[in-house]
């Protein structure tokens, strides 16, 4: 496994260990509470891993070109490690109402989907490929996939830990 995604599975297991159902369903006033956060954290690995299917089932990369604003979020994002809090998740990551239960199962299973997927992409299509786009930082690498999930998934992980002592 890379690095990024063993310690975005890691993180994220260590946020909800021992954590109760009820300890989950807390949050601040009009924010998600943790539930609502793992089931926003597996929408995005499913998807990412839908369009990582994609590009290998196709045989080509998704990419798109970058634009200058889709360069400048990506820097910030994958070279300085700047991922900004309050940002709208796109439609089809927005927790719809999962049981937890079955989010929890199977989430690691999406985090490992994504690291077999990430890998073949760099091999089929080469490192320095940008494989698909993301909605807000534009077409991306298979190693800058992995580190928006690590910092992503990390910045939820805290909301998590946040949530639950509530």
């Amino acid at each position: 496994m890379k690095p990024y995604l063993e310690k975005l599975a890691e993180e994220l297991e260590a946020a909800m260990e021992g954590a109760t159902r009820d300890a989950m369903q807390k949050a601040p006033a009009g924010k998600w509470n943790s539930a609502q956060i793992v089931e926003h954290l597996y929408l995005t690995y499913m998807n990412t891993n839908r369009a990582i299917a994609k590009c290998l089932d196709g045989g080509v990369p998704l990419a798109t070109r970058a634009t200058f604003n889709h360069r400048v979020k990506s820097f910030a994002v994958t070279r300085l490690g700047y991922l900004p809090e309050g940002a709208k998740a796109p439609q089809r990551a927005v927790p719809r109402g999962m049981a937890l239960e079955e989010v929890r199962e199977k989430l690691s299973g999406e985090i490992q989907r994504m690291v077999s997927g990430l890998d073949a992409c760099e091999r089929r299509f080469g490192a320095s490929t940008r494989i698909m786009d993301h909605p807000v930082l534009g077409p991306l690498t298979a190693d800058e996939w992995r580190k928006f999930h690590w910092l992503h998934g990390r910045l939820h992980a805290r909301q998590i830990r946040q949530r639950i002592k509530l």
